[in-house]
């Protein structure tokens, strides 16, 4: 008896470690135009997988001289 409820315990705790659901991940950019906002839905995935879909990013310009001035910059937050 002991042993059915452990092995219960484990596979409830296992099926909860991956727990896919719907995520929203918003991104909002600034740069020389102003700022945009843009919110994506992924559809039943993990955490995990969701934090990777959900970066972000800056742009760096090098002109011919080799001088360098950042761009837009977009910062996302996973909900």
């Amino acid at each position: 008896m002991k042993k059915i409820t452990l092995l219960a315990l484990a596979f409830v705790a296992i099926s909860f470690a991956s727990c896919k659901k719907d995520r929203v991940c918003t991104c909002e950019t600034s740069g020389t135009l102003g700022t945009t906002k843009d919110v994506t839905t992924m559809y039943k995935v993990t955490k995990k997988d969701a934090r990777l879909m959900c970066v972000g990013s800056q742009n760096v310009h090098t002109n011919q001289a080799g001088q360098s001035s950042t761009g837009d910059k977009t910062t996302c937050t996973l909900k």
